[in-house]
């Protein structure tokens, strides 16, 4: 009886180890929005004036199951996000704007998800790369007011997501477009999407072979504007096809 008692309480003692490391685990994952500040953002940062709970120490955690429009991501650990009484922050921009990812734990990337007021507005699609440790990507032709934006970053190997809310003000300029989705999402096309102008725009950035291009970046190549539906790495610009990673968006000079 008494070899039992000690070989039970060696299996709880066991279980509740690996209890232990699976918590820490979890809290050291994995990423949120953190310019312009997403909700758990401000909470991590003190800026609310209102106490934000469990997530001001953990604001990479909104983590849940994919197709969630919850800020939450319907993690009732986090609910408070959800919380549209409360006075939430919000961030001045123009119509277009740069979001960008602060990532704690690298997971392999089926598509990164942005809605504006719950309406899809952009869709980039990684097809299962590693994502680096700082993501940006840009949302262009946003309306002008007061809005919510809700980025979900889907995992490619699991079924489960990461969740940020960015509360902004759009100021004069904006446009009541209803958004663009990048390539490979199956989604709508750019309704601003540029054709051929009458008269060549001024060149950007030339196109670098040896540098990383995210859904959206655009590029200077062969006298012509190009933008990268999704990302890439060395596919030259012109040279990808109708269905390839690069759009020729107008000539430049």
């Amino acid at each position: 009886m008494k070899r039992k008692t000690m070989y039970s309480g060696l299996l709880a003692l066991g279980a509740g180890a690996v209890l232990a490391l699976g918590g820490a685990g979890a809290a050291s994952a994995h990423g949120w929005v953190t310019d312009a500040p997403s909700r758990q953002d401000h909470c991590a940062s003190g800026t609310t004036a209102f106490d934000c709970g469990a997530i001001q120490y953990e604001p990479q955690s909104v983590e849940a199951p994919q197709g969630s429009m919850k800020c939450s991501g319907g993690n009732a650990a986090f609910a408070i996000l959800d919380d549209e009484s409360k006075d939430w922050p919000r961030t001045e921009v123009s119509s277009s704007l740069d979001l960008t990812w602060s990532i704690t734990a690298q997971h392999r990337t089926s598509t990164w998800e942005y809605f504006v007021d719950g309406q899809p507005w952009r869709t980039f699609d990684e097809g299962g790369q590693l994502p680096p440790k700082s993501v940006t990507h840009t949302l262009d032709n946003l309306p002008e007011g007061e809005h919510t934006i809700l980025a979900r970053w889907n995992i490619a190997d699991t079924a489960n997501a990461f969740y940020s809310c960015i509360d902004v003000t759009v100021g004069a300029g904006g446009s009541g477009g209803e958004g663009e989705t990048g390539g490979g999402s199956g989604g709508s096309t750019d309704p601003e999407e540029p054709t051929t102008p009458e008269e060549p725009g001024t060149c950007g950035a030339a196109w670098d072979p040896r540098a990383t291009y995210w859904g959206g970046d655009t590029v200077s190549h062969d006298g012509a504007t190009y933008r990268a539906d999704w990302w890439t790495r060395g596919e030259e610009p012109g040279t990808t096809g109708t269905w390839g990673v690069w759009k020729a968006v107008g000539d430049c000079a």
